[in-house]
């Protein structure tokens, strides 16, 4: 089969993190197979970008003027920055986290443009300040641009009054937050030291 048409919506659908060509072709099958499902799918993804934003306090996604977390009281002062949302829906489901959390949707690195501006480091700093949080927790990948942007937070939230600490060594090198299983996430949890 080679329609420009089926390879454009198998080259998207293989766009998505985990989907391969095999499994794109096979997603791409379903939808032209379920015309409806097709439908369906293509309008929760439009009303899904007409509603969610960022939330201007954590930068976690929304759709409500400020997120869950953001607004639930029972949560504690302390902050937890991650790369991304998924990273926080991971430590978030584990439980192992009971605090506020921030989302830098990126890492630092210089060579793809990104700095600390792009990563809202400012609106970090103003969270940790309007907290008072007693400690800020990076949980970032253990790679080359997690290490530099923990080393970076580590800095530049010196003055903030908080303990600054990051989780242990207990992650694989390379590995990714939101792929690590619950028990090696406690012990990292756990094990944290101070940057």
């Amino acid at each position: 089969m080679s329609a420009d048409w089926f390879d454009s919506l198998v080259n998207e659908l293989a766009r998505l993190p985990g989907i391969g060509r095999r499994t794109a072709a096979r997603l791409a099958f379903a939808l032209v197979d379920d015309r409806e499902l097709a439908r369906s799918l293509s309008e929760v993804l439009r009303q899904t970008f007409e509603r969610i934003h960022e939330c201007p306090e954590c930068r976690n996604l929304t759709d409500a003027e400020r997120c869950s977390i953001c607004t639930d009281l029972s949560r504690n002062a302390s902050v937890c920055v991650v790369e991304n949302v998924a990273d926080l829906r991971s430590i978030d489901d584990a439980g192992l986290f009971r605090g506020r959390f921030f989302v830098l949707h990126g890492l630092l690195s210089p060579l793809d443009g990104i700095g600390p501006s792009q990563l809202g480091i400012d609106r970090l700093s103003a969270l940790v300040r309007s907290l008072s949080a007693p400690e800020v927790i990076l949980a970032l990948d253990a790679t080359a641009d997690g290490e530099a942007t923990c080393s970076w937070l580590g800095r530049s939230l010196e003055s903030s009054g908080a303990r600054v600490t990051r989780l242990a060594r207990g992650l694989p090198a390379g590995a990714s937050v939101e792929m690590i299983d619950a028990g090696t996430l406690t012990q990292a949890f756990e094990g944290r030291q101070k940057v």
